[in-house]
């Protein structure tokens, strides 16, 4: 029976994790005394949902829980820190706390260790997200206890809407550059002014020109997608933003 914490304090445990050649140690309550964390916990690192959904959009709106009062947002599963750490240098992971729960003691705690030996798996996280005020549980969302790896609720954006729930969200911004590209870095620098993310493509041997216009119709640099549309280089991008 998967157990809904809200109301109750966070397990105290003490995580092992790698920090290049050193062994740390980071217990609960360096993670979650006197702090708002927002903590999604799931069955695997590497794993398909994990890596293409789960971990990816809580990186995208980290931003945005920032700017409504959330100091942390934590990925935490059942492995080893080698390979949690391997996998946030292989994702978009740059604004999340990844955490080992080696031994799934914390897990065990929130009542979400499940065996999936089934699929090779052990013991393991069921997928869930949390709100923790101060080491004290304030929201669970928890996947419904059905076969498989059910994803319907514990995703990042559910968690902003209780958050904060008329919160702008980002728009998916793409910028296609070059490097040494003068009008490129006057582009990127303008977004980051705005406070504005963006996946940047590099134009290079197995990038080329020929790409970019197919993909854009231009052969110039940079080229900005805002939400899907085209709004071309960094001249058109200022008037988009005086707009």
């Amino acid at each position: 029976m998967l157990e809904n914490k809200e109301g109750q304090k966070i397990p105290s445990v003490t995580f092992k994790t790698r920090n290049g050649e050193k062994w740390v140690d980071v217990s609960s309550d360096q993670l979650f005394k006197n702090k708002n964390v927002v903590v999604f916990s799931l069955p695997g690192a590497f794993t398909p949902t994990c890596s293409s959904t789960h971990l990816p959009r809580f990186n995208e709106l980290a931003g945005v829980f920032k700017n409504h009062g959330v100091d942390d947002i934590i990925c935490l599963s059942v492995n080893d820190t080698f390979v949690m750490n391997a996998w946030a240098s292989d994702q978009e992971a740059n604004n999340i706390t990844l955490i080992p729960d080696g031994n799934g003691e914390f897990t065990a705690g929130m009542g979400m260790l499940v065996d999936k030996s089934d699929l090779g798996f052990g013991k393991r996280s069921w997928r869930y997200s949390m709100l923790v005020e101060d080491c004290i549980v304030k929201k669970m969302f928890i996947e419904p206890n059905v076969p498989g790896d059910p994803f319907e609720v514990s995703d990042a954006d559910t968690m902003l809407n209780f958050v904060a729930p008329k919160a702008e969200k980002p728009k998916p911004v793409t910028v296609f550059s070059k490097p040494g590209c003068p009008h490129c870095k006057r582009a990127k620098e303008l977004l980051k002014s705005k406070g504005i993310g963006f996946e940047e493509v590099i134009l290079g041997p197995e990038l080329t020109s020929k790409t970019l216009r197919n993909v854009t119709g231009n052969t110039t640099t940079p080229q900005i997608y805002i939400d899907e549309k085209l709004i071309g280089g960094a001249n058109e991008l200022e008037s988009y933003f005086k707009k």
